[in-house]
């Protein structure tokens, strides 16, 4: 059971929401460090196009991975502002492009229902849950495979 899975079996999980697209998702409250409006960025060599290079946070280096790109939504409409949230997974951080962030959601773990069977890739891959709000339904990311997976990809 990944960290995510363990943390969404509590009572209760705090969510960081954001935009991807049209898409709705949601972040652990716990595995987030920081939000930003705007970033300076350098690119990395040789990286997988969904890296978009690496930036300085108070002396450490993140990198930073376009959500856009790495969910196969096409790039990012010109105009959009990007914002950044930074996340740690496995002692790292990682800066995730969006359109949006949100706002925290308390949820209880007993709404959280499964990921559907019929969820295509890359959704499926990522996905730990999925919450039904009134409006429309909130993807639990699992931060763990979203990178990991963007890394077997840059293996390739």
């Amino acid at each position: 059971m990944t960290q995510a899975v363990a943390e969404i079996a509590a009572e209760e999980c705090k969510l960081v929401t954001l935009r991807v697209g049209k898409q709705l998702l949601g972040i652990p409250v716990t595995h987030v460090r920081d939000v930003l409006k705007n970033a300076r960025i350098a690119p990395v060599p040789l990286a997988s196009a969904e890296v978009l290079g690496a930036m300085n946070l108070r002396g450490r280096v993140v990198t930073v991975v376009d959500m856009r790109i790495r969910l196969h939504l096409g790039p990012m409409p010109e105009d959009v502002a990007p914002m950044f949230i930074v996340t740690e997974c496995r002692g790292e951080y990682f800066g995730l492009r969006v359109d949006a962030i949100g706002e925290v959601l308390t949820l209880t773990a007993v709404d959280i229902e499964k990921k559907p069977a019929n969820l295509k890739s890359p959704w499926r891959d990522v996905a730990s849950g999925i919450y039904r709000l009134p409006e429309e339904l909130l993807v639990v990311v699992d931060l763990e495979a979203l990178l990991a997976t963007g890394h077997n990809e840059e293996k390739g």
